[in-house]
Order: C-alpha cells, then sequence, then structure tokens
C-alpha cells in the first residue's frame, strides 16, 4: 500500500502496462524485498477506511496524510499538476480512457540499470554476513531516558502538560499506536532507507518504537524523539521519493509486504502531514541576542537590574547583567518567567532598581518590546485589597523546599507585593522579595494546615507546634482576606509519579531529571531523582521552568542525571556544602548579616512533609483554604 519512492531512481519512462514489458526488468533477489514506485500506479478500490488515491500520479495512501481538504491528491505537486494539464494528462484517466478498470500492473517501469545495481549490492551484502557477524553498535555513554523509564516502568508527563513547551499546545491525538516512517537501521543498503513503524510507548517526546511486522517481538525496539527529523507520517516516503525497506530480520516473512502494509494500516493513526512544520514553528523564539530586559538581582532578590540577552536556548534565556565585563555575571531564566519585564518595568511600578553604571546603550543592545513578556493578570484593587502588615504563607525563593509564615511589607502598583519571610528579614528589606497578587506561590493563612504540609515557623519562634491563632494575636496583626488570592486549578494532567525534566531554581542554569511526588491542587513538589528529599522544590504546575521527558535532546541542552551511587553515599556529609553552594547563586558573595541567618536556618534545619490523604490529584477547581477566623 504505501509504496516508498526510491531515492537512488534515474529517469523513468512510460510504457504499457503489459505481462511482456514486466519481464523486462531483471528480478530483485528475495533478500531484497524492495516496496517502489517511482513512477508506479498501484490503484485500490476506493472507500476502504482510511484510504485515498491520488487522482493525478495514482498513489494509494492514508487519507489524513493526503494534501487539500478533499484529499485528492497526494501532495502540492500532484495538486498544481492536475490543474495545470488536462485530465488526459492524469495517469488514472489515461487507464479510464481505455475503457478498463485499473489493475495493480498498470505500471512505469523504472530503467534496469538501477535495479540490477541494487541487486548486486544486495548479493555482496549477503557474502559479507556470512563471512562475518556485524558488531554490536556501542552505546553512547550517559543518562538514557529509554533505558531509565524501561528498566524501572516509570511514566512520564504527557507534553500536553506543558503549554510553553514545544507542540505543548498542538500535540493532538499522538498516543501508543499511531504508526510513522522511520530510518530502517536494519538494513545492509547504502543508501538510507525507511520502514513503518508503530509507538508502542510515549514518555513526554519520546517514543518507544516497533518496526511493523514483528508483532510481538520486542527484540529491535528503539526509543527516538518523536519531534527528531527522522521521524514522518507515514506516506511521507512516497512523496518525497524515499524507498520503503522490510527490516533484513523480517523480510523473508511475508511474500507480499504491499498487500500486508494495506491489511495492517487501513484505518490506523499517523503523525499530520504538517507535524514537522508545527515542531518547527513551536521552536522559533521571540527572544534574540543583545535584547535588553529587567531582570530580579541574584544578589539581592528585592531589586532588578538591567541584563542582556547572551543566548537563547529552548525559549530559556541566559542573561549577562549590563554591568559585567566578562560576562559571567549571568542569570537563567525562561522567557516566561515571572522574573523578567521590559525596561521601565521597575519604574512603573515603584519596584527597587539597581541602575547601570553605564549611561548609554552599548552598540548592537537594544530594549526587547514590552509585547513579548507575560502579562499578569489584571486585578481590581480598588475595593478591599492587601495591605502592609498581612500575613500569609509563602514560598520561600531562598529555600523553594519550604512554605513558611510570611508578611506582606509594601503594595506596589498593578497587582504586586513585596514580601518578606518572618524571622529572617533584615532591617532595610534588601532581602523581600516580589510576587504578583495572583502568584501561585502565595497562600492564605491556614493552607499548609488543611493539606498537611508542614509550614515553616518564623525563625526563633519558640512556641511550637506553631498556631496561627496566637501568633497573629502575638503579633498583633491580621491575616490577608482568602478572597484574594488565586484559586484557580487548571486541568493540569500531571499525577504523582511521573517523570519530567526541571529546572534546579537554586541553580537555574540546571535542568535535572526529575519526579513528581505531591500534587497539592495546582501546587507540585518536584523531587530530584537521585538527591535527598531536602532539596525538593514546590512548583507550579504552569511554571516555564518544567519541561517533557526529551526537551533537552530536543532543544540541545544539557540534561543533568540523576545523582550516581557515589554522589547519594556522600550527602549526608556534604549537605551543608551543597547548599551554601546552591544558595550563592542568589546570595552572591555579598555578606549581608540577614541573609547568612537566613543560610544559617537552611543548614541546621531538615524539613519534612506529612505525607497523608490530603494529597489533592484533582485537575479541577476547588476550595482548599480553611476559614481564618477563629
Amino acid at each position: 500500500m504505501f509504496d516508498g519512492y526510491d531515492s537512488c531512481s534515474e529517469d523513468t519512462s512510460s510504457s504499457s502496462s503489459s505481462d511482456e514489458s514486466e519481464e523486462e526488468v531483471a528480478p530483485l533477489p528475495s533478500s531484497l524485498p524492495i516496496i517502489k514506485n517511482n513512477g508506479q500506479v498501484y490503484t485500490y478500490p476506493d472507500g476502504k477506511s482510511g484510504m485515498a488515491t491520488c487522482e493525478m500520479c495514482g498513489m494509494v495512501g492514508v487519507r489524513d496524510a493526503f494534501y487539500s481538504k478533499t484529499k485528492r491528491f497526494c501532495s502540492v505537486s500532484c495538486s498544481r499538476s492536475y490543474s495545470s494539464n488536462s485530465k488526459k494528462a492524469s495517469i488514472l484517466a489515461r487507464l479510464q480512457v481505455a475503457g478498463k478498470p485499473p489493475t495493480k500492473k498498470a505500471k512505469v517501469l523504472q530503467k534496469q540499470p538501477l535495479v540490477a545495481k541494487l541487486a548486486a549490492y544486495a548479493q555482496y551484502q549477503a557474502t559479507l554476513q556470512n563471512q562475518a557477524k556485524t558488531k554490536a553498535a556501542v552505546p553512547v555513554e550517559g543518562f538514557s531516558w529509554g533505558n531509565y523509564i524501561n528498566s524501572n516502568s516509570f511514566t512520564a508527563a504527557p507534553v500536553t502538560c506543558f503549554k510553553h513547551a514545544p507542540m505543548g499546545t498542538c500535540w493532538g491525538d499522538i498516543a501508543e499506536g499511531v504508526r510513522v516512517e522511520v530510518p530502517n537501521t536494519d538494513c545492509s543498503l547504502p543508501t538510507k532507507v525507511f520502514w513503518i513503524a508503530g509507538i508502542v510507548k510515549l514518555a513526554g517526546y519520546n517514543a518507544l518504537l516497533r518496526y511493523e511486522g514483528f508483532e510481538n517481538d520486542s527484540s529491535l525496539d528503539f526509543w527516538c524523539n518523536i519531534c527528531g527529523s527522522d521521524i514522518h507520517p507515514v506516506g511521507w516516503c512516497a512523496t518525497s521519493g524515499k524507498p520503503l525497506v522490510p527490516p533484513r530480520s523480517i523480510q523473508h516473512k511475508y511474500t507480499n509486504w504491499k498487500a500486508f502494509l494495506v491489511k495492517r494500516l487501513t484505518g490506523a493513526k499517523t503523525l499530520p502531514p504538517d507535524f514537522s512544520q508545527k515542531v518547527s514553528e513551536s521552536m522559533q523564539y521571540p527572544f534574540k541576542t543583545s535584547m535588553r530586559v529587567e531582570v530580579v538581582d541574584k544578589t539581592h532578590l528585592c531589586r532588578t537590574r538591567v541584563a542582556v540577552v547572551d543566548s537563547v536556548v529552548g525559549g530559556r534565556l541566559r542573561l549577562v547583567y549590563e554591568e559585567s565585563e566578562d560576562k559571567t555575571d549571568d542569570f537563567w531564566c525562561h522567557m516566561y518567567s515571572p522574573l523578567i519585564h521590559h525596561i521601565g518595568w521597575s519604574r512603573s511600578i515603584g519596584h527597587r532598581f539597581k541602575r547601570s553604571d553605564i549611561t548609554k546603550k552599548q552598540d548592537g543592545h537594544f530594549d526587547a518590546p514590552p509585547h513579548l513578556f507575560t502579562k499578569v493578570k489584571e486585578v481590581d484593587a480598588a475595593g478591599e485589597w492587601f495591605k502592609e502588615g498581612m500575613k500569609l504563607e509563602a514560598i520561600d525563593p531562598l529555600n523553594l523546599s519550604a512554605i513558611c509564615v510570611a508578611t506582606i511589607r509594601k503594595v506596589l502598583a498593578d497587582g504586586y507585593l513585596m514580601i518578606g519571610i518572618d524571622g529572617s528579614e533584615a532591617a532595610d528589606g534588601s532581602d523581600w522579595f516580589c510576587y504578583h497578587a495572583t502568584s501561585p506561590s502565595i497562600f492564605p493563612v491556614g493552607f499548609c494546615e488543611i493539606n498537611m504540609i508542614e509550614l515553616t515557623p518564623p525563625r526563633g519562634y519558640a512556641k511550637l507546634p506553631f498556631k496561627w491563632f496566637d501568633y497573629l494575636r502575638e503579633t498583633d496583626s491580621i491575616a490577608a482576606p482568602v478572597k484574594l488570592f488565586n484559586k484557580e486549578v487548571p486541568n493540569h494532567g500531571f499525577h504523582v509519579g511521573m517523570k519530567l525534566e526541571a529546572v534546579d531554581l537554586m541553580e537555574p542554569r540546571l535542568v535535572c531529571v526529575a519526579t513528581v511526588t505531591r500534587i497539592i491542587h495546582r501546587l507540585l513538589r518536584i523531587h530530584f531523582d537521585g538527591w535527598e528529599d531536602e532539596y525538593d522544590q514546590w512548583v507550579d504546575c504552569e511554571s516555564p521552568d518544567l519541561y517533557p521527558v526529551g526537551w533537552c535532546q530536543l532543544t540541545g541542552y544539557q540534561l543533568q542525571p540523576p545523582a550516581p551511587q557515589s554522589s547519594r553515599d556522600s550527602q549526608s556529609s556534604s549537605s551543608k556544602q551543597k547548599k551554601k553552594a546552591k544558595s550563592q547563586q542568589y546570595k552572591g558573595h555579598k555578606k549581608m548579616t540577614s541573609l547568612q541567618l537566613k543560610e544559617e536556618l537552611l543548614d541546621g534545619e531538615e524539613y519534612s512533609f506529612l505525607q497523608g490523604t490530603s494529597d489533592q490529584e484533582s485537575n479541577g477547581s476547588a476550595s482548599y483554604y480553611i476559614k481564618q477566623e477563629p
């Protein structure tokens, strides 16, 4: 059915569809069952589920892979040729003029020399195989998602969970059972040939494929990135002039491979014809090198600085602070990160900003257009709104494994808030951090209690266990109203145990192998495989710092594999050093008493989270806040 074109074929010439003309071509040996259709017409009755016949060249294929809404042509070229020529120029028309229905034997034969060469080469390869065994391919050193998932029976989060990632919004119905055309690695031909394979298992962008004809035999199953350049929809070979060749291991299994494919692929699903184009378009990023932005100052979270885009990898930006002469003072984040803004943002909302010593823009640098940045949800601060001194719970940006008692220290414009962690704040507010009122990283009083998360009390607070009612009374403060917080819970699709690739936000240049270990509505607990739980991080389900399995391979970003056994054995002794090293990404080398105190807090205490039945895996909206009033 899917008659691959021979990419090495010479010009073809027409001849009558007679049995005598067929005999002019020396038959290929049985060891080389190539299914060819360069200029040949194989027609089948239309009307079969999922099949169509090109009205120009007569090729039969999957209807979904055909061009135009009417599915009358297999490619753009056939559609244009049909429009520019008369109907008599069409092969189907010529066959119908004779008054006979189309038959399998109606062919435009290939020239003999090429076929003879292929047959001779096949015999040569067969001789070599009898003389010596082919050496097994040397496995590439390093981490393999396929082996990792197969050996542990893991499940990966689907691509549709990551709207910001390539193909995240147009993944479609790609699932197990979908057929694709892929390179045939079990072949002795000198040119690159293809065969059809089905998806056995999906893990993010990665798919475990099995060649058609192997049935339940998994000996030649292989993993590949479904968005790779060598993966094509069924019918691509026919329209691109590429040969379809059955794998050598099973080439004698069937005598009529064409009939086999027709039977197997009728009604089967394949990739959309424009799949590769969509992949390419989804990997075009609006941010360009030399663009200037405002980004959080990693040494003082309370302020922003000007930085310049140095490189863009998969939507992640390497930003170099403008005053860095040697370009080593950098910061990594995604282009949709809430930590970056357009030039002038800080001034417009009243946020602290470090003025640059550079009085004018360097040559070639230009401000990134404001429309490139993520828009926050508009809020109405005219009525009841957040006020300075109100208490809440917030994820500590310097220790993302902890949700802490916090206070609103300043209310900025456009819904932005400056927040401080109780018990470890600097007198000058240099360690305050900015969250928007709709941020999924802030919670009303009581959120941790009802969801069985251990709340980190203020440093030095002696009245334990911590009780909000007592603390509010002792500090003569009030809790921020529950109705002001973001209660929206999207249909995120994550489940506990799913694998993914996640940024270590304490070292944001690193993307690591990770696992979802808890789900509290839209809040995910991310565990970095091979590391202790104390390095876990709370992340929102729509965070641009989470990616599907295979994202690093697709974009060319370096993936950090799970920590080896030697590293796990030494974690207990090196815990303090690693925490200090990770916190330096934000703290820098300046001596700040309040941040040193925070660092001591991180070194001296281990935070564990209660594992109870309150873990919410529901993807719908829910009321998950307890009543504030005592």
